[in-house]
């Protein structure tokens, strides 16, 4: 009987910056970023760089078309760049800023994880606490800014949530990737639901996360007729469908 090839991790870049390490690995068809002591925050598809493999990138692509027509988008923490390099793919965006805290993410996303340099793509090094006020007013806000020990501070920063919500467009969306407490809601639920005044809606997914959809004021409204529709018409696209997706949304918790 023929033993099954195991694939093997291999390792493929490593620098260590002032707040850490941070790796590069491979195992198949797969690249990995990681930070500190192996702790993965990237997956990427070596063969199509904007597949995304995981719930909570797709999850986060469904909260993009809750915009009919985004013409710009705000990166809140780059890692691999895959979700960037999807939403460049397939949302008619026009100009997309990113702001990324290690200058070496984006150096290494793009030589050894497929981020292209696309013309209408921007990245900023810094802490985003500090540069999102410099940033332009925007369609959509992606916040995804994890280190190796978990959620940055501007997860939970009541100000920083604030604003990042002030800085959408009339009908923009924030789009949170939140880490899920025990009891299966996000991290900092009672903080979320006093400052976004319960208007937002959850999606949690089998990594643990809980993806937020906030949008830019209390008038505005989640279509799950619309995002079912517009689903259908990317699925061909993207290779998979997002209902499964659509159909876990529910209420702020």
């Amino acid at each position: 009987m023929q033993k099954e090839e195991v694939s093997e991790l291999v390792p493929i870049a490593e620098v260590t910056d002032a707040f850490g390490v941070i790796r590069v690995v491979e195992m198949g068809g797969y690249r990995f970023l990681e930070f500190g002591d192996s702790i993965e925050q990237s997956c990427v598809f070596t063969g199509d760089p904007s597949w995304l493999e995981y719930d909570y990138t797709r999850a986060m692509l469904l909260g993009a078309l809750c915009h009919e027509r985004p013409e710009t988008a705000l990166f809140l923490g780059l890692g691999a760049g895959n979700l960037t390099q999807a939403c460049l793919k397939f949302l008619p965006l026009e100009d997309v800023e990113v702001i990324e805290l290690r200058p070496d993410v984006p150096r290494l996303a793009m030589e050894y994880l497929g981020l292209e340099d696309d013309p209408r793509l921007t990245i900023r090094i810094g802490d985003a606490l500090d540069l999102l006020d410099s940033a332009e007013t925007t369609d959509l806000i992606f916040l995804d800014l994890y280190t190796d020990t978990g959620p940055a501070v501007g997860h939970l920063a009541w100000k920083f949530l604030e604003n990042c919500q002030q800085r959408l467009n009339p009908g923009g969306w924030l789009i949170i990737n939140q880490w899920a407490a025990n009891d299966g809601k996000p991290l900092g639920a009672a903080l979320l639901r006093g400052l976004f005044h319960r208007h937002y809606w959850e999606i949690p997914v089998k990594e643990g996360n809980v993806i937020l959809i906030i949008p830019a004021d209390l008038e505005q409204e989640l279509d799950l007729l619309d995002l079912k529709a517009r689903d259908e018409q990317l699925a061909p696209q993207l290779g998979y469908s997002l209902l499964s997706l659509i159909k876990a949304v529910r209420p702020a918790s």
